[in-house]
């Protein structure tokens, strides 16, 4: 089994082209009330082939529907994908920034490179997680500085 685990990345259907494929067809239907091919490829700032040959994929695949007008539009699974990759970005990016104390344009790119690869269930839980450890109580408050001291601490120690 444990041999196996790592080819789980390979089978992960959505890839970091296509979560930006996917959110850009949200955001500029949200922002112009439509998206075309060559809309997507600027947003993207790629050819206008490259972002043809993933919707394509992305269209057969079911994530994408084209009107007879060439206007692009996400199905409901497309629109699921994208709303749990922004909801994993909003949840990791917080975690490190408010919790690892990452500067925030790291954060953003760090949250970027991983948020198609966590899946809802590990996005959740980690959203718990982040939740617990930014209440505002004695305990979570002592754990935060605890954790802190510690791992300054261990830098000091690295030295």
């Amino acid at each position: 089994m444990p041999e196996e685990i790592w080819k789980e990345f390979e089978h992960n259907e959505i890839s970091h082209s296509v979560a930006h494929h996917l959110t850009a067809i949200d955001e500029l239907t949200s922002e112009h009330g439509y998206a075309r091919v060559s809309d997507v490829a600027r947003h993207l700032d790629i050819t206008r082939g490259s972002a043809s040959l993933t919707l394509k994929a992305l269209k057969q695949k079911d994530f994408v529907r084209e009107d007879g007008n060439k206007f692009l539009r996400l199905s409901e699974e497309g629109q699921r994908v994208v709303d749990v990759i922004r909801a994993n970005r909003r949840v990791f990016r917080q975690f490190l920034e408010d919790i690892l104390k990452v500067e925030a344009r790291q954060a953003e790119v760090d949250a970027c490179k991983v948020e198609h690869l966590l899946s809802a269930e590990t996005g959740s839980n980690l959203l718990q997680f982040l939740r617990f450890l930014l209440a505002e109580n004695d305990q979570c408050r002592d754990f935060r500085e605890t954790f802190w001291l510690k791992a300054d601490g261990f830098d000091d120690q690295e030295s």
